[in-house]
């Protein structure tokens, strides 16, 4: 039963490993593209990113996609962007798949990362202030999955540097993706509906 149990523990390890230095080689060729878009003005407002994406022709979803992802992994710029744009774009449904789909593949990335990187990532991220205040709260973890699900939940939660806080605690993976999965949807089609009504 041991051997069973340390096998898929040694399964998980590689699998993380695998995930986190993918996340990172994707993440480093991300920053990159981002660094330049930035540079050139591309994220100084809804209209200059909305043009910067569209100028993708058929790729556009794509570039909303990776964008949405980054933002989670590298938290420099506002969600709610890539939220407006999306809808804008693609209408409320095209836009809410777009955005789903980065959003949580960037939270599944930041979660291995930190679960492989450890503490060090997250406070060069984040300030280890802020760290240090989460981490000294975290008396009960099932307070805290229930205080996670909440924040994913509903709209402007910290919900990045939860993804990356749930990493260094490791919340077991199937508890974490389950609630990214079912819980973020709903503050999406909330932005994405509420633009869609907006610009009706």
């Amino acid at each position: 039963m041991e051997t069973g149990k340390e096998g898929r523990g040694v399964e998980q390890t590689y699998s993380y490993k695998w995930l986190a230095r993918g996340g990172t080689i994707v993440t480093i060729i991300l920053c990159l593209f981002m660094v330049k878009a930035g540079l050139e003005g591309k994220f100084h407002s809804v209209e200059t990113l909305q043009e910067y994406i569209k100028g993708f022709g058929i790729f556009a979803p794509m570039i909303l996609i990776l964008i949405q992802a980054f933002q989670v992994v590298v938290p420099v710029l506002p969600g709610f962007l890539g939220c407006i744009v999306g809808a804008v774009l693609f209408g409320a449904m095209g836009g809410f798949w777009c955005n789903y789909i980065g959003i949580c593949a960037g939270s599944i990335i930041a979660f291995a990362l930190a679960r492989y990187y450890g503490a060090p990532l997250v406070k060069n991220l984040f300030p280890a202030k802020q760290y240090e205040t989460w981490i000294n709260r975290l008396q009960n973890k099932r307070s805290y999955t229930c205080f996670f699900f909440l924040c994913i939940l509903l709209p402007l939660a910290p919900d990045d540097f939860l993804c990356y806080l749930s990493g260094v605690i490791k919340m077991p993976v199937k508890k974490y993706v389950l609630i990214i999965l079912s819980a973020k949807p709903w503050c999406l089609l909330f932005y994405s509906f509420g633009v869609g009504v907006f610009i009706n």
